[in-house]
């Protein structure tokens, strides 16, 4: 408990070491920049400004936090619509009023933009693909990237648009490419993903109301030569430490679900599938359970710590109530944080509950106060990289499988780890239809093996 305290200390006096002001400046700086790196490091500025700003009583100081969590956020596609509602809310007052006066009509318009668009129509015209809004397109609403899965030797080449569409989620079909689908991805956000098993070079522009994107196949020759280019030569240590914890157990069952499913039995099952997935890789994975037997919160970070991990990776299952039983249903991934959301406080409190000691054996809202920033920005990209890849396999074997983000949350078993630790949201056990799926082998087999695919892709994103 002494060393707790010391680190605590230390941690703090790092914190004041620079103004708010100074900390304000750096992330708006880093907020311009195209760098990913860059904006992560400027959410979590932001981040740790407004838990600043609580904690002080500075109205200030936390306006100008919760208008950089909404740009960052947005940029990085993390579910910051909490911050967003509180920053609309918040009036600007006296004291600050010239400093965000310039900026004010901008940032409402930018923020108006993103949930006012609407996709009117899709069509194909002379080999182009012609996405058509009912307003005109600002370049600040489309983000492309591209991605390449090793595993399944795939190319993805994905749009993000802040709109949304009048029509359900669709498939395209174009001579060529294996697939061309198009997702409401997030409330305001739009997702176009291209997936092929070779590269195509893509070329696009915004035409008014209009993007038009042109797909051009590469020629094989040309695929051959440059192919070692593309895809991400794996040179990470492969002996990387890796705790699986499987939530709940014995005394502790969990949430009990449609036709009586325990989340301790099903959470187990897909652990250990996990388990043999990474190790078949050549990771060494250890696991806080076995089998069916209590483990206290505080123990399960203790034994990761202990085990010198590189990362936790904690499985658990959502649930409801009866009446929101059909509707609820998606899979999500959360990292540690002081969460401000509605549903990240739902879904914690479920979590929290089996062992309420340990809660304040951290210290409840004072410790989340001092949380690593480096791990909370790994932990995020973690997240995200876990989402991806579990959706992604999920969705070539089963329809309907819905995207419920990434958010972040005061998860308590996640509380004290000395790595990247985040908490996965495998589904609702009290759905009927997706709580089938959670006890079906193939469903956990697919879920895991994209779980593994997302722990590659962390590794060879942050090769360390």
């Amino acid at each position: 408990m002494l060393r707790l305290l010391s680190i605590l200390f230390i941690f703090a006096l790092s914190l004041s070491a620079m103004s708010d002001k100074e900390t304000l400046n750096r992330a708006n700086s880093f907020i311009k920049s195209s760098n990913k790196s860059k904006q992560f490091r400027a959410y979590n500025d932001f981040k740790n400004l407004y838990l600043r700003a609580l904690m002080h009583n500075n109205s200030s100081l936390k306006y100008s936090a919760l208008h950089g969590i909404v740009q960052s956020g947005n940029k990085l596609h993390i579910d910051v619509s909490q911050y967003e509602e509180e920053y609309k809310l918040l009036k600007p007052k006296r004291f600050y009023k010239k400093q965000v006066s310039k900026k004010k009509s901008k940032t409402k318009k930018m923020l108006r933009v993103k949930s006012s668009h609407k996709l009117k129509s899709i069509r194909w015209k002379n080999g182009r693909l012609l996405l058509t809004f009912d307003k005109q397109l600002r370049n600040n609403q489309i983000n492309y990237f591209t991605l390449y899965d090793s595993k399944t030797k795939k190319y993805k080449y994905i749009f993000n648009i802040h709109a949304s569409m009048l029509t359900e989620s669709q498939a395209l079909r174009k001579e060529g490419v294996e697939e061309i689908k198009i997702v409401q991805y997030s409330s305001n956000t739009l997702r176009l993903i291209i997936e092929n098993n070779y590269r195509l070079k893509i070329r696009f522009k915004k035409e008014s109301r209009t993007l038009v994107i042109n797909i051009l196949h590469v020629k094989k020759s040309t695929h051959l030569k440059t192919k070692h280019k593309v895809i991400p030569v794996k040179q990470f240590n492969r002996r990387k430490r890796i705790v699986i914890d499987a939530g709940h157990g014995g005394k502790d069952p969990g949430a009990t679900g449609y036709r009586h499913y325990r989340e301790k039995v099903v959470v187990l099952q897909i652990a250990q599938r996990l388990k043999k997935i990474l190790r078949s890789r050549g990771y060494v994975v250890y696991m806080t359970r076995n089998s069916d037997k209590f483990v206290k919160l505080r123990n399960r970070t203790r034994f990761a710590n202990r085990k010198n991990a590189d990362l936790f990776i904690s499985i658990h299952a959502n649930a409801v109530g009866h009446k929101s039983a059909k509707k609820a249903h998606g899979l999500e991934c959360y990292f540690l944080d002081k969460s401000r959301s509605s549903r990240a406080k739902r879904v914690s409190a479920s979590e929290n509950k089996a062992d309420l000691k340990d809660m304040n054996f951290y210290g409840k809202e004072s410790f989340l106060n001092t949380l690593n920033t480096h791990n909370i920005v790994a932990a995020n990209k973690l997240a995200i990289d876990l989402q991806r890849s579990a959706l992604g396999s999920l969705n070539k074997r089963f329809r309907n499988v819905k995207d419920a983000g990434v958010r972040s949350g005061p998860f308590w078993v996640l509380v004290g780890a000395q790595m990247p630790a985040v908490l996965v949201e495998v589904g609702f056990i009290t759905n009927p239809a997706e709580a089938r799926r959670l006890v079906n082998a193939k469903y956990q087999q697919t879920l895991a093996l994209g779980l593994a695919n997302g722990v590659e892709h962390y590794f060879v994103n942050n090769n360390n």
